[in-house]
């Protein structure tokens, strides 16, 4: 056994949140290692029985009785409820349902009509430079539906590009891309003292590491489920609205879900109170709750603790690299600083394509990101440490043998 592999048996012997395997349903880990779950989270458990209870009692049985005795109608809320710890956020402020794009624009254009309420003159939104691709093309959509220019800013650059024609920020907390995690705290604040409102993305950072929203004063935000959090593939996505904007936060997607009398089917429309106002049309129910159940495996595990671990995986993984990958054949992405790192490690390789599809064939499964990104996400609630060092050291033997295949020729 090599020096790193004893270490890394070591390193799992004292981790705390090893137990935590068990709630997931994954492959053997002496010939897979699953290090997608910043794309995908793992299936846990809980959820095939919890779904199956919901399609066969819930619906086959009781059937519209659920939307009450079930508590199918107060889902969203109560969903939202659960996710509020783990972004740092008190209850009655987070709800569960539409996708991220369609939360992101609720949240865009909300944020435009608050800074125009204090001030007309308001009509930029800056957006990240390097965002997800739908952050920006919402962006742009919000930007035309409200009159605004949209101004494309690297967010190291943000506070300097904020003037009093700003009226919203929307920023990605985790690049989705680099792994790089951006500065909340000092950007929220930036954009406050300019008068302005932020949006933040928080795809790739809830349930991978410490967000703080109330702490920090963030105004909205939202974020995918099925990631971090397990959710599964199409899990219903969360909006949140600080609680003092709540009463002023006008959606540009009213429904009848987000009526304060939603069965009173009056034709004049009048906004719930508190996070309901961020509701639209009836929930996917089944995806709901297989999210509900899905949340269960965080009962007595702290953000803290996670975070802990996922630095922790991702140093030793780096490590890793290092020691058995041929020198020059992959450079790091990802920051090495711990406060500028999510919860993932990328590596640019000329041939990341081929690569990762090596890799994938070998068990070792991450993704590709065009031209040249290999991506490798580490959920701490199911990978360990000799996950990490066996990903090193099949991606070390994929590079050996691409690079003998090619002549050597790889920088």
């Amino acid at each position: 056994m090599s020096e790193l592999a004893s270490k890394a048996e070591e390193l799992d012997a004292v981790d705390e949140l090893a137990a935590k395997r068990t709630e997931f349903v994954l492959d053997d880990p002496d010939t897979a290692v699953y290090l997608d779950g910043n794309s995908l989270g793992a299936l846990p458990v809980a959820v095939p029985g919890r779904i199956e209870d919901v399609v066969r009692r819930q619906w086959g049985e009781l059937r519209i009785r659920s939307w009450t005795e079930e508590g199918w109608w107060t889902a969203p809320e109560r969903i939202g409820d659960r996710i509020a710890p783990l972004v740092g956020a008190a209850a009655g402020q987070i709800v569960v349902g539409d996708s991220t794009s369609v939360n992101l624009f609720k949240a865009l254009v909300g944020a435009v009509r608050l800074a125009r309420s204090a001030d007309t003159g308001r009509d930029e939104i800056v957006v990240d430079a390097t965002t997800f691709p739908t952050d920006g093309y919402i962006a742009a959509s919000a930007a035309r539906m409200t009159g605004c220019t949209l101004r494309p800013v690297p967010p190291s650059e943000v506070p300097g590009a904020l003037g009093d024609r700003t009226a919203a920020v929307l920023l990605n907390h985790v690049d989705y891309r680099t792994g790089r995690l951006h500065d909340l705290p000092s950007l929220t604040a930036a954009v406050h003292a300019a008068g302005a409102y932020v949006v933040w993305d928080l795809c790739h950072s809830a349930g991978a590491l410490p967000v703080g929203l109330d702490e920090h004063g963030v105004d909205l935000a939202v974020g995918c489920t099925y990631k971090y959090l397990n959710g599964g593939p199409g899990s219903p996505a969360y909006l949140y609205v600080r609680a003092d904007l709540q009463d002023r936060f006008d959606s540009p997607l009213p429904g009848w879900n987000s009526h304060a009398d939603p069965f009173g089917m009056r034709p004049d429309y009048e906004p719930a109170a508190g996070a309901p106002r961020g509701r639209v049309g009836t929930p996917d129910i089944l995806s709901m709750l297989a999210l509900e159940a899905a949340l269960e495996v965080w009962d007595g595990v702290t953000v803290d603790a996670v975070r802990s671990k996922s630095l922790a995986l991702t140093d030793f993984f780096l490590e890793c690299v290092e020691a058995y990958v041929p020198a020059g054949r992959v450079a790091c992405l990802t920051p090495r600083a711990h406060g500028e790192r999510g919860s993932q490690v990328a590596l640019r390789c000329p041939d990341a394509g081929d690569v990762m599809k090596r890799l994938i064939e070998r068990g070792v499964v991450g993704d590709f990101r065009h031209p040249d990104v290999l991506r490798f996400g580490f959920t701490p609630l199911y990978i360990g440490f000799a996950d990490a060092e066996r990903a090193a050291r099949v991606l070390a033997q994929v590079l050996a043998e691409t690079g003998a295949q090619d002549g050597g020729t790889a920088p």
